[in-house]
């Protein structure tokens, strides 16, 4: 495609992603299937041209006020993620002349909100947990998240799956604490592979394989997952016990259980039952209560632990929008803790980096229910599951993932087990 085309496409879905009235990658999927003509280095250069600029939003667009011309195409030229000669040629001589004295300004003169990007009322809880790992986590959030893998045990082992890959050229290495775990270098196209269409692996992040792990589901036992959404975890859980026994995938989502069927049928697993609920107060949930072993309950949430994957959540989400998530997650929690049986476990998950969604919301619970429902320490149960250096995933009683520290999404889990 001629430079000056695709830099029109470049800015032409930068203006679409910054309207964000829907995920930005929904709307980039629904751009290139408006444009089904490009190649799939155009494509990467335009998906990820349009993240960067979702990612350092504040700093572009203060670059770009010297510029002239659309705002959205002087964004995509400071954004631009493919070849450098290439963007070039698409540009006039004033354009070319801005661009190299915008490349010339050292970031670390700037104001501080200019170099981490993120919105004020997200930065202070940040600052207030972290401390001095506060830029460490800035400097992973404006990376790319690598691709993980989760091996479906049912069908094959790790061992194989690398020697797999590695005759189609791709390099995998063994997730350093998820035993199912596998990380590749690159964004290889897994979905042509046979390895994949044969339900060998699925993409998963390793911090998502370990709330399942966390879950220690076993042969012949009841599991629920309360939130199930694609199923991610209901696969892993499956896996776990061995497509033995009876696993509930329960959301209020019938569209999002509908994307779990495909995986599904991939996975070899026939123990698994999706089902659609009202509520987190359904008459499915009344029916089973007091009854299951095992319960993974993987809240929604601000999803403000996927900011790799998903940077316009910071700019998407709101105090008011997360207040409201905080009283559903509460309620969500009370009702799946019926679910639970004498001796049984409960596990409370998201992938925020919040402790008003975490560790907040956990202790209001282990108040609440203390007689009911005793903390487990989640250090002993990975342990328990062979996890090595368990200790480097904890905080206090939960677990607590990191981009900067662990290279895994932001997640949070506490366990309890019930008396």
């Amino acid at each position: 495609m001629h430079p000056h085309a695709l830099l029109d496409l470049a800015t032409d879905l930068v203006r679409a992603v910054l309207k964000f009235d829907a995920p930005a990658d929904s709307v980039v999927s629904a751009f290139f299937r408006q444009h089904r003509l490009l190649g799939p280095r155009e494509r990467h250069t335009l998906a990820e041209t349009a993240y960067a600029v979702v990612r350092q939003r504040l700093l572009l667009q203060h670059f770009a006020q010297s510029g002239s011309g659309a705002l959205e195409r002087r964004l995509a030229i400071l954004a631009w993620q493919g070849s450098d000669s290439f963007l070039r040629s698409a540009l006039g001589p004033h354009e070319q002349a801005w661009l190299t004295e915008v490349k010339a300004i050292n970031p670390a003169s700037l104001p501080e909100k200019l170099r981490h990007n993120l919105p004020d009322w997200l930065v202070t809880p940040l600052k207030d947990t972290l401390g001095d790992e506060f830029w460490p986590l800035v400097d992973s959030l404006n990376q790319g998240a690598p691709l993980d893998l989760r091996v479906n045990l049912l069908k094959t082992r790790r061992e194989a799956v690398i020697e797999e890959l590695r005759s189609h050229g791709i390099e995998a290495r063994e997730t350093p604490h998820s035993p199912w775990g596998l990380r590749l270098e690159g964004k290889p196209a897994l979905n042509k592979l046979e390895l994949f269409t044969r339900g060998d692996v699925e993409v998963q992040d390793e911090g998502s394989q370990l709330l399942a792990l966390l879950t220690e589901a076993k042969r012949g036992e009841m599991v629920v997952d309360f939130c199930a959404g694609a199923g991610g975890k209901t696969l892993a859980l499956g896996a776990a016990m061995r497509n033995t026994g009876r696993l509930y995938a329960f959301d209020v989502s019938g569209h999002r259980l509908d994307n779990l069927k495909p995986r599904l049928a991939r996975s070899g697993l026939s123990n698994v039952y999706p089902a659609q609920i009202a509520h987190e107060r359904d008459e499915r949930i009344k029916r089973l209560a007091g009854k299951i072993d095992r319960v993974l309950v993987d809240a929604p949430c601000s999803g403000l632990g996927t900011l790799r994957r998903n940077p316009d959540l910071k700019w998407r989400q709101s105090p008011k929008a997360v207040a409201e998530l905080v009283e559903k997650q509460a309620a969500i929690l009370q009702s799946a803790a019926r679910l639970v049986k004498p001796g049984g476990r409960l596990v409370y998950a998201t992938c925020s980096v919040l402790a008003e969604e975490n560790e907040r919301i956990a202790d209001r619970f282990s108040e609440s229910e203390q007689r009911h429902f005793k903390p487990v320490p989640v250090a002993e149960v990975l342990a328990h599951a062979k996890v090595p250096e368990p200790n480097l995933l904890v905080h206090g009683e939960h677990l607590r993932l990191w981009p900067h520290r662990h290279a895994t999404d932001g997640f949070f889990a506490a366990v309890w087990e019930r008396g």
